[in-house]
C-alpha cells in the first residue's frame, strides 16, 4: 500500500476560481488515478512499478489516464446559471454536452444515462465498467466517462474518452472480479470516428461555453 497519495489537482486552488473554466488535461505519462474514498490495497504494487498514483476528489473509481486520452474537466461556480443544486442534474447536463459535441460525426446513436449509477457492485473498483448519470454512451457502449465533485463554492465535472482499451488496468488490480474484462469494453477515440480531438474540444466548449478556457499540462 502506497502512503501519502497526493491529489491530482490542487483543489484549493479550484474552489477559489471565480470564473467557470474548462479544463483541457494533458498527461506526459501513463498515471493511476484513485477515486476520492478509494484505498491503494486494490492494486498489486508489485505490478505498478513506477506509474505514478494520484487521488481525484469525487466518486468512482480506479483509472489509468493516458496521454493521448481525450481529458476535458468543467468547475462550474455555484454562482454560474449552468450550476445546479442536484448532483444527477449536473451530470446529465455535462453529457448532453458531449452528446451535441459528438452529434452527427459518430457512427451510432449517442445516448446519455440519466437513471441512476448501475452495474455490478463488485466492478466498481474500476471505472468505465459500469453506468453513472451523464456517461454517454454509443449504441449503448460507454463513449464518455464522468466523476463529479462537489462543494459550496461550486461542482467540478471531470469527463475523459480515452484512446486506449482499459484492458491493462485489470492486470494491476490485486484481485479481478470474474467478467470485469468483459465489462470495461468500452469505445476509444479512434472507434467514436474523432479524427480531430482539437475540433472536438472546440465544439464541446461551444456547445456547453461560454467558458474561460484552460489548457493544463501535468506532469507527475
Amino acid at each position: 500500500m502506497r502512503s501519502g497519495i497526493e491529489e491530482l489537482y490542487d483543489y484549493e486552488v479550484l474552489r477559489a476560481l471565480s470564473d467557470a473554466t474548462m479544463f483541457v488535461v494533458h498527461l506526459q505519462a501513463p498515471t493511476l488515478v484513485l477515486g476520492g474514498s478509494q484505498s491503494s490495497e486494490v492494486l498489486d504494487s508489485s505490478r505498478t512499478g513506477t506509474i505514478p498514483l494520484r487521488r481525484r476528489r469525487g466518486g468512482g473509481g480506479l483509472v489509468l489516464l493516458q496521454p493521448d486520452d481525450l481529458w476535458i474537466d468543467w468547475w462550474i461556480p455555484a454562482s454560474d446559471p449552468r450550476w445546479s443544486p442536484d448532483i444527477r442534474v449536473s451530470s446529465v447536463q455535462a453529457g448532453g454536452w458531449w452528446r451535441e459535441a459528438l452529434g452527427d460525426d459518430v457512427p451510432g446513436v449517442v445516448s446519455v444515462h440519466e437513471g441512476p449509477l448501475e452495474g455490478d457492485p463488485a466492478y466498481r473498483v474500476v471505472c468505465f465498467a459500469g453506468r453513472g448519470p451523464g456517461e454517454v454512451f454509443v449504441d449503448g457502449r460507454k463513449a464518455v466517462g464522468l466523476t463529479q465533485w462537489r462543494v459550496r463554492e461550486g461542482s467540478f465535472i471531470s469527463t475523459v474518452v480515452h484512446a486506449n482499451s482499459s484492458d491493462g488496468i485489470v492486470d494491476l488490480l490485486l484481485r479481478e472480479p470474474a467478467g470485469l474484462r468483459d465489462a470495461l469494453d468500452h469505445h476509444v477515440i479512434a472507434s467514436l470516428g474523432i479524427e480531430d480531438p482539437e475540433a472536438t474540444v472546440d465544439t464541446l466548449a461551444e456547445a456547453s461555453g461560454p467558458w474561460l478556457v484552460r489548457q493544463l499540462f501535468l506532469s507527475l
